[in-house]
């Protein structure tokens, strides 16, 4: 059964940092592309960050520069860390094995 549990979600201030981890299980981990999405109330879901199964990574141009994916295939967890955060990346995060599953997401909240 996959599971993608995410974590590290809450309250931060703008400028701030937040890293989010996702935990995988379920399958094999290290062959598999992984990625973030986020959804803001009253938006749609929209693609964060992708890392192929070899480390390789791409990103939003909303996010390019601030927000870095990594993976740890001993651990089968990826993790999303964010640097100067804004109000507009108040979204839940979503964990996800591109065409397949999803997480059941974190809240982040950028607010003075």
């Amino acid at each position: 059964q996959v599971q993608l549990v995410e974590s590290g979600g809450g309250l931060v201030q703008p400028g701030g940092s937040l890293r989010l981890s996702c935990a995988a299980s379920g399958f094999t981990f290290s062959s598999y592309a992984m990625s973030w999405y986020r959804q803001a109330p009253e938006n749609a879901r929209e693609f964060v960050a992708t890392i192929g199964s070899s480390g390789s990574t791409f990103y939003a141009d909303s996010v390019k520069g601030r927000f870095t994916i990594s993976r740890d295939n001993a651990e089968n967890m990826v993790y999303l860390q964010m640097n100067s955060l804004k109000p507009e990346d108040t979204a839940v995060y979503y964990c996800n094995r591109p065409g397949r599953d999803w997480g059941q997401g974190t809240q982040v909240t950028v607010s003075s």
